[in-house]
């Protein structure tokens, strides 16, 4: 396992703790800053590649007074999570690399995107998928959606002609451009493939590529705005794309959100990325 596929452990058990162990019952402000909040800050440091062998340092860089910094790395050195290494400072203990890897190993693409698109879901408000290619269409894996669900067709095992729909396009996009006219034409058979031309889907592929997110604004569904991101796999390839879709009267009234959208569509795609081995 190594060190980016550890801190990204972390950082995804911390956050199924907080979204799922607690069922709701605790607010976020409840967490920020408690015990719990600064020991996986303290492990994701740690996990990060951070040194805790100077007090005053490790406190400043996390956020917390010597005496609590201390006393935490003792309590996670007791229960294993922490090991101390033999001329200062600490590394992740083997007990939480089982746990880790325990967590890592039952799970799989659709296993973790699931998660990360209900945490992805909550935190934008907006209706949250996972894609993947097949052939030249897009198909849904994973639906989740927040407490306002977004009215919508989309569903999953919804099948669309890839260049049409934002996730579909940022997959798309990162096969070699030789292959866009074959997957065009493929789509055809699709009564929504001809919507657009190929020179106008060979143009909306290129700025996806061109892109780390890809946006669709009320293109194929009046109304509704989508951001997507490609995922990898530890071969460098787009095996999926992780996506929101809201309604399109957000960006029109609160511009700003675009931004939070796609950093958040970016961090959960890059999380789910690293799961994987990229």
């Amino acid at each position: 396992m190594t060190i980016a596929m550890v801190f990204f452990a972390v950082l995804f058990l911390f956050n199924m703790f907080k979204y799922e162990q607690i069922g709701g019952y605790m607010a976020d402000d409840e967490l920020k800053g408690g015990a719990v909040a600064r020991a996986f800050s303290l492990l994701a440091y740690v996990a990060g590649g951070g040194a805790t062998g100077n007090l005053s340092a490790l406190a400043r860089d996390v956020g917390m007074n010597r005496i609590t910094a201390a006393r935490l790395l003792a309590t996670l050195e007791d229960e294993g999570m922490l090991e101390a290494l033999p001329h200062g400072g600490h590394r992740i203990g083997v007990r939480f690399l089982g746990l880790a890897a325990d967590a890592l190993g039952q799970d799989d693409l659709i296993g973790h995107g699931r998660r990360l698109v209900s945490l992805l879901s909550k935190q934008v408000c907006w209706s949250g998928y996972m894609v993947e290619l097949d052939g030249p269409f897009a198909v849904y894996l994973v639906k989740e959606v927040p407490q306002t669900p977004l009215v919508s067709n989309i569903r999953p095992g919804s099948r669309i002609p890839a260049y049409l729909i934002a996730p579909g396009r940022v997959l798309m996009a990162r096969l070699p451009r030789a292959s866009w006219r074959a997957l065009y034409d493929a789509a055809q058979g699709d009564p929504r493939g001809a919507r657009v031309t190929f020179e106008e889907a060979e143009g909306m592929l290129l700025e996806a590529a061109s892109r780390e997110c890809c946006w669709s604004l009320g293109a194929f569904e009046t109304g509704i705005d989508a951001c997507a991101a490609p995922v990898f796999d530890a071969s460098g390839e787009a095996v999926a794309a992780i996506s929101v879709a809201g309604a399109g009267f957000r960006l029109r009234e609160r511009p700003a959100d675009r931004g939070i959208i796609e950093d958040a569509v970016s961090g959960a795609a890059k999380r789910l990325s690293a799961l994987l081995g990229a």
